[in-house]
C-alpha cells in the first residue's frame, strides 16, 4: 500500500511538471507568433504594459513638470451697487441704499507659454477686469497682468507679466494628432483649490456648442474633471504638451467638459500677440438655427437656415431691414444651414464691406445688403 501512495505522489507531480512545460510554451508560442501582443494577462487586471507608454509615475512626472508653468488669475472689476440689506429693494434704498463702489472678483487659470511671461488664458476670465493679478509658483507677491490681445468669439486671451527671470513654459502640442480615446491630464484652479490635478480621455473632437451668446465650432470634448476656476487652464497629453485650453463644462451633466483645441490657438496667436484679433464683426442680430416646430410655424418648405430672434436698435441688421422671424438662407451666395453657419460667415467676412443675404420673410423671397461692421467694444 506504502508503494502504491508513493507511486501516486510521484504522479502527480509528473503531471503537474508536464502541465507545466506545457503552458511555458504555449506562452513562447503567443509571443512568437504574435509578437505585438501582450501575454494574455491572466488575473484580468490592467497593467502598466497593457497601457503603451504608461507607467505608474508617468502621469505624476507630467503633472510635476508642468505645473509650475500653470497659473492662478485673479481679477477685479469695479462697480457700483447699493449696499440693501432688503435685497437690493427699491423702496427701501432711500433709507439704506446709497451708491458705493465693490470690488467683484473672478477666479481663472492660465499657463505661461514662453519663458518671458506670456500667458494664455480663456477671455471670459478677464473680460471687464480692471485688475489682473497672476500667481506663479516661487514667487511670494502676486504679479500685475496686462492685456496683449484678446479675442470674445474664439474665448482666447493672452496675458504678460514681467517677472525679471526666465520663467517655466509649456509647449504647444498638435491637437489635430490627438485621437478619441487618448490619455489627457487637466491642472487648474477649480473653486479656487491650487494646482489641482484631474484626469481622463478625450472623449470626442470637433463638438460645437453654445454658451450664451458665444459659439464654440471646434471643441475637445474630455471626462477629465472640469470645475469653476479651471477655465483657462491647460488640457496636457501624455508627452507634457498642451493639447487644449480647458474652457466649459456641462451642468447638466457629469464627466462633459470642453477644451478649445491648440489647433484654433496657434492659428490666431499672432493676431493675439498684435492686437489685431480685437475687431469683431458684427451685423446685430440674435439667431438661432431652424428645427421643425419653427419651419412648421414660418410654413417653411425645409428645416435649414438662421432665423432672426431679435435684432438690436441701430444695428447694421437693422440699417439694413431685417426683421424679427426673418429666415437667412444665403450670405453673399453660400448656403447657410445653421445658425452656425452664419456666424462663421459673418467672422470670417472684412468689416465695412457689404454682403446680399437671401432672406424668407413671410414665404416671400427678398434680397438684403447689410454692412458688416465692428462689433461694438461695450457689448459682449
Amino acid at each position: 500500500m506504502f508503494e502504491n501512495w508513493k507511486r501516486s505522489i510521484l504522479f502527480v507531480a509528473l503531471a503537474a511538471f508536464v502541465a507545466g512545460i506545457m503552458f511555458a510554451g504555449g506562452c513562447q508560442f503567443f509571443r512568437d507568433f504574435f509578437p505585438d501582443q501582450k501575454t494574455p494577462n491572466l488575473q484580468g487586471q490592467a497593467t502598466a504594459e497593457q497601457l503603451p507608454g504608461v507607467g505608474p509615475d508617468t502621469i505624476a512626472d507630467v503633472v510635476s513638470n508642468s505645473s509650475p508653468a500653470v497659473v492662478k488669475i485673479s481679477t477685479r472689476v469695479s462697480s457700483s451697487s447699493y449696499v440693501d440689506p432688503f435685497f437690493r429693494d427699491p423702496f427701501f434704498r432711500q433709507f439704506f441704499g446709497q451708491p458705493v463702489p465693490e470690488q467683484e472678483e473672478g477666479l481663472g487659470s492660465g499657463f505661461i507659454i514662453s519663458p518671458d511671461g506670456y500667458i494664455l488664458t480663456n477671455e471670459h476670465v478677464i473680460d471687464g477686469a480692471d485688475e489682473i493679478s497672476v500667481t506663479v509658483i516661487g514667487f511670494d507677491q502676486e504679479l500685475q497682468a496686462s492685456i496683449i490681445g484678446a479675442d470674445y468669439d474664439l474665448d482666447l486671451a493672452l496675458l504678460k507679466i514681467d517677472a525679471g527671470n526666465e520663467l517655466p513654459y509649456l509647449r504647444l502640442g498638435n491637437s489635430d494628432q490627438i485621437r478619441v480615446g487618448n490619455w489627457v491630464i487637466a491642472i487648474g484652479n477649480p473653486y479656487g483649490l491650487d494646482h489641482t490635478v484631474t484626469t481622463g480621455v478625450v472623449s470626442a473632437k470637433g463638438r460645437p456648442i453654445s454658451v450664451d451668446d458665444r459659439q464654440y465650432e471646434n471643441l475637445l470634448q474630455t471626462d477629465a474633471s472640469i470645475n469653476p476656476g479651471n477655465s483657462g487652464g491647460p488640457l496636457i497629453n501624455l508627452n507634457g504638451e498642451v493639447v487644449g485650453i480647458n474652457t466649459a463644462i456641462n451642468a447638466q451633466a457629469q464627466g462633459i467638459g470642453f477644451a478649445i483645441p491648440t489647433s484654433t490657438v496657434q492659428s490666431v496667436m499672432d493676431d493675439l500677440k498684435n492686437s489685431a484679433s480685437n475687431v469683431r464683426p458684427w451685423i446685430g442680430v440674435q439667431v438661432r438655427s431652424v428645427d421643425e416646430e419653427s419651419a412648421r410655424y414660418l410654413g417653411l418648405e425645409s428645416v435649414s437656415g438662421a432665423l432672426v430672434a431679435g435684432v438690436i436698435p441701430g444695428s447694421p441688421a437693422a440699417k439694413a431691414g431685417l426683421q424679427q422671424w426673418d429666415v437667412i438662407i444665403e450670405f453673399n451666395g453660400n448656403k447657410i444651414n445653421t445658425a452656425e453657419d452664419l456666424v462663421a460667415a459673418i467672422k470670417a467676412y472684412p468689416t465695412g464691406s457689404g454682403a446680399e443675404m437671401l432672406v424668407v420673410r413671410k414665404r416671400q423671397l427678398l434680397t438684403v445688403t447689410v454692412t458688416i461692421s465692428e462689433k461694438p467694444k461695450n457689448m459682449k
